[in-house]
């Protein structure tokens, strides 16, 4: 007769599937919780300790680790003196195994778990048994996952046996499993101790759904979201309406949140190919929206919206006159969505602006490898800025300079933004030379220079900025400082009568 071992965690369809087994003349061999859940069900099991010969002890931390467990996993069916060795010491072959693994994840998900509770939640025996069966995947069928059990009973029904595509395949899901495991118990010790560059870096990550294509259509392309969610991100942000998302709304709603967890006032952005094409803050939100649509009329067709507060009907009615891709917020009213799902490609999406916890790194992969950095989230006092010019910035044009340098840390370098106090006017990314971002965020800003400032994400390495920038009706600027050529930049503005101050800190975005 057949053996399978069965002890699970998560018991979902575990019943089931058993009696499927059982139905397939398969005897069952079962541990603690499992077994009783078995025996309530009526399903004849035997103990762990009944194949053994040892109880389980150590409050359940040694109850499998047994070469006659082990050794029935892993004995080769067809090596000779494997077999001999099985015969020799009563060991009986384990050709089913079904287990799943003490709910480490979850338990270091609650709020106030303690370092105890996580390591007593650190499984042993399942992950061995685990392993040990994939690894002798020619002769054991082993299932890790409740949606697998379907697949293994059809077979049994219909063949008799698993098929070895099959075995390898759950074998296959179950070193993916256990390496996910481990990773994050690799993870939560290595906060515990406090490391920062660990010598090997190992990550896991959850497919959360596949996508028709990448940034282009002939790319394949898939979204996982960490293993562990974290709260403010676009992996967590709940979608009430619209088409799927693709690649290229993933990357651009990301960089949007990003910038919109920069202001606490009522602020919208609206952001195309991953730079923002208008910020606005005002009083309401709507005011807000007014002020973001009119940094850039033209370029937000088309693009993604973020609204740091509620989208009321007032707002709802004035996105609807445009060809939006996404809108996120913390919520919308009844009467805002009514009017807003009435395209039925527009995708809406809520997201928890509460909890904006930054300790996640960013990780970006190159040929080859990967980076890894702290996100750029350090906070930054206007107070603490030095003034390096004879004119110093007046109130109101400090009050801009903060709201361009929340912008301008977000705009691909090199980056340019002119603003006011409440908006965005002009937006230079990207360009080879600084002063070619310059000239486009002024060209943009034409028209609507009253009360503007300009901010750069890094420092001047010559004084052809500054004198354009004076030229074109700007009075005050704000950039990091920090070249040898500083001094021609502070004559330059001193000449035109310009207030400029520098930050210490530069915003470089690649």
């Amino acid at each position: 007769m057949k053996r399978a071992l069965i002890s699970v965690s998560d018991k979902t369809g575990v019943v089931e599937f058993t009696k499927g087994l059982v139905q397939a003349g398969i005897e069952i061999v079962s541990t603690g919780g499992t077994k009783k859940a078995l025996d309530e069900a009526g399903i004849p099991t035997l103990s762990i300790d009944e194949v053994t010969g040892f109880p389980e002890m150590m409050d359940g931390r040694v109850k499998t680790l047994h070469p006659k467990i082990h050794g029935g996993l892993l004995g080769r069916r067809d090596v000779a003196s494997h077999l001999d060795a099985m015969k020799a010491h009563d060991i009986q072959p384990i050709d089913f195994v079904c287990v799943n693994l003490y709910p480490f994840k979850e338990t270091i998900l609650k709020p106030e778990v303690t370092e105890a509770d996580a390591i007593e939640n650190i499984d042993i025996g399942g992950p061995s048994m685990l392993r040990s069966a994939a690894k002798n995947f020619n002769a054991v069928t082993v299932v890790v996952d409740p949606k697998d059990y379907p697949r293994v009973l059809d077979e049994l029904k219909e063949q008799g046996e698993t098929s070895l595509a099959t075995r390898k395949s759950l074998a296959a899901k179950v070193f993916r499993h256990t390496a996910a495991y481990d990773a994050l118990i690799a993870e939560y010790l290595s906060q515990q101790v406090a490391e920062t560059e660990p010598e090997k870096l190992t990550l896991t990550y959850e497919l959360k759904q596949t996508l028709r294509y990448g940034e282009n259509s002939h790319q394949q392309a898939a979204f996982y979201q960490n293993a562990l969610p974290v709260p403010y991100s676009i992996a967590n942000a709940q979608q009430l309406h619209g088409k799927e998302l693709s690649y290229n709304n993933i990357k651009d709603a990301d960089a949007a949140i990003r910038i919109a967890r920069e202001f606490s006032e009522p602020t919208v952005v609206a952001l195309k190919h991953m730079n923002p094409c208008g910020i606005g803050s005002g009083k309401t939100i709507l005011e807000a929206y007014q002020f973001a649509y009119e940094a850039d009329p033209t370029s937000i067709f088309g693009g993604i919206l973020v609204a740091n507060r509620e989208v009321d009907l007032a707002t709802a009615e004035e996105m609807h006159k445009l060809f939006l891709e996404i809108i996120i917020a913390p919520s919308f009213s009844q009467a805002a969505f009514d009017v807003l799902s009435g395209k039925k490609n527009l995708r809406l999406m809520t997201l928890d602006f509460s909890d904006q916890a930054t300790t996640q790194q960013e990780i970006v992969s190159v040929l080859g490898g990967l980076l890894v950095q702290d996100q750029d989230v350090i906070e930054e006092e206007p107070e603490s800025w030095e003034v390096v010019t004879d004119r110093k910035p007046t109130a109101e044009e400090l009050a801009a300079l903060a709201f361009a340098w929340k912008a301008v840390k977000h705009v691909k370098s090199n980056a340019i933004v002119v603003a006011n106090a409440h908006q965005t006017v002009g937006v230079g990314a990207g360009q080879m030379n600084r002063v070619g971002s310059v000239k486009i965020a002024l060209e943009e800003a034409k028209g609507r220079m009253e009360g503007a400032v300009l901010a750069s994400d890094a420092y001047f390495p010559m004084n052809d900025s500054v004198e354009y920038a004076a030229q074109h009706g700007i009075k005050a600027i704000v950039q990091p400082g920090g070249s040898i050529r500083d001094k021609d930049s502070i004559e330059m503005a001193n000449k035109y009568g310009v207030a400029m101050v520098f930050t210490g800190v530069r915003h470089f975005r690649h």
